[in-house]
């Protein structure tokens, strides 16, 4: 799948630009170090460092030169001329041993290399240091890849569970940029048939009605909903949930914290306020990642405490505030003590409005105190009773659906597009349910429909847009 006509103006002159270089691996020591160059001519620069015509697509073993002729390491060399290539430029690729030092050689020596005169020819284009995520960049401007597979890219290389690469990885390949392009598609057709009958009112043949545009176009609003619906879990698998457990000093967040995660990682111990600070912890759950933060405890008393009790409460109320949602500790062995559950319901009132809060009830391995309703989640962080419930919450708070196998990878500014297009196409639907339709209104709906879903796929990608998304892949890539 190639980028949209959006880009072609672009594109000209992305194949136009100066030769780029970066290591292409990852920092620190490995058993294997790629440099990769892309660009025009690099036939040349080739035969500088390897001393020989490479064959297309084909992997060469040798020595990689210095200016003297010495080799500076033995590797694999591969040529990819253009367009055939990951960028559509001509690509060169020198796989050699992984050590930093080396590898900042075999860089040097590549832009060294472009400065010569090789075999009497003339000097190629300055070769510069690549920019993060230009190679991609490059690859987007060049119609090899649209923009979603081109931050799907980037969301393979940073996926945290197997799912969320599962995910990205049917992203790359197109699946999510197919589902767009289909509804982009559908409403091309749709402006069509509302230009042509604004176009010759005179008619007497009622365009919209015979083509059966409300039809079609409830047929692209029921596409659109289950395309959100499959972005959405991609998001969730992308970004995560980020979870809070919060509660009054000693009801066992920090306890619960390590049972979650499977490991100790907060200290445990007896005495109330011995979490001082936030401690974040990544763990997944059926694929899903989520960011857990235990935090201090909580008092009614806003003054109590020393002040460092008082400032890691502070960062308490900060991290609840930035939450997806909230794990309410309760202490179920000192449910119904008057001061206890005072605070309790101090505590509670001051939780934001709206925020997303699951009540949990723990220390259920002590067997008393007189519990909260049958049907509240009871666990146990010392022995694991009742974890695979709350699991199964936090699920349901994340919105998770059991079983999507389907999914694509999506950002943020992907559900925005789609929730954009998705309203003008409802505000288009009204109006033809209306009898009475504003042609020159349902004709700018319909636009920004269709163009809320190019900006998905690059079909309608500002400068500024393609500068901030590249500018967080990696170097090298």
């Amino acid at each position: 799948m190639t980028a949209g006509h959006g880009v072609d103006s672009i594109g000209a002159a992305g194949r136009g630009a100066d030769p780029i270089v970066a290591v292409a691996t990852a920092a620190g020591r490995g058993a294997v170090g790629i440099v990769r160059v892309s660009g025009r001519g690099l036939g040349a620069l080739a035969r500088a460092i390897c001393a020989r015509d490479l064959q297309p697509r084909h992997a060469h073993y040798g020595a990689f030169l210095d200016a003297h002729g010495a080799p500076i390491d033995h590797g694999l060399a591969l040529f990819f001329p253009a367009p055939h290539s990951y960028t559509g430029e001509d690509v060169l690729e020198l796989q050699a041993h992984g050590g930093p030092v080396l590898l900042q050689l075999l860089l040097a020596r590549c832009l060294e290399a472009a400065q010569e005169r090789i075999d009497g020819a003339e000097r190629l284009p300055r070769l510069r240091l690549a920019r993060p995520g230009e190679f991609t960049e490059r690859a987007f401007l060049n119609g090899k890849l649209d923009l979603a597979q081109a931050e799907a890219v980037a969301d393979l290389i940073d996926a945290s569970t197997e799912a969320a690469a599962r995910s990205a990885g049917r992203a790359l390949a197109g699946a999510f940029s197919h589902e767009v392009t289909r509804l982009h598609d559908e409403l091309v057709g749709l402006r069509v048939l509302v230009e042509a009958t604004l176009d010759f009112p005179e008619e007497e043949i009622d365009f919209l009605e015979r083509a059966d545009a409300a039809g079609r176009l409830a047929r692209v609003d029921a596409a659109l909903d289950a395309t959100l619906a499959r972005a959405k879990q991609g998001a969730l698998l992308r970004e995560g949930l980020k979870i809070v457990l919060a509660g009054q000093p000693n009801v066992g967040k920090s306890s619960l914290l390590n049972a979650l995660a499977g490991a100790e990682l907060a200290i445990v111990t007896p005495i109330p306020g011995t979490t001082r600070d936030r401690i974040a912890q990544s763990l997944q759950i059926d694929g899903v990642p989520l960011h857990v933060i235990d935090t201090a405890g909580l008092r009614a008393d806003t003054q109590a405490g020393d002040d460092v009790e008082r400032e890691g409460i502070a960062r308490s109320w900060a991290a609840i505030a930035e939450s997806d949602a909230v794990l309410f500790v309760h202490d179920l062995s000192r449910v119904g003590e008057p001061g206890y559950d005072a605070a309790e319901r101090a505590i509670a009132a001051s939780l934001p409005a709206g925020a997303a809060v699951i009540d949990v009830f723990n220390k259920l391995d002590l067997g008393r105190g007189a519990g909260p309703a049958a049907e509240a989640l009871r666990i146990s962080a010392k022995d694991g009773r009742g974890l695979d419930a709350l699991r199964r919450r936090l699920l349901e708070q994340a919105g998770w659906q059991p079983g999507a196998e389907d999914v694509f990878v999506a950002r943020g500014r992907h559900l925005e597009a789609l929730r954009r297009s998705a309203a003008h196409i409802a505000s288009a639907r009204a109006m033809l349910a209306g009898g009475q339709v504003p042609l020159e209104l349902l004709a700018e709906d319909l636009r920004a429909a269709h163009d809320a879903l190019g900006a998905i796929t690059g079909r309608v990608a500002p400068d500024d847009l393609l500068g901030l998304i590249f500018g967080r892949f990696c170097i090298g890539k």
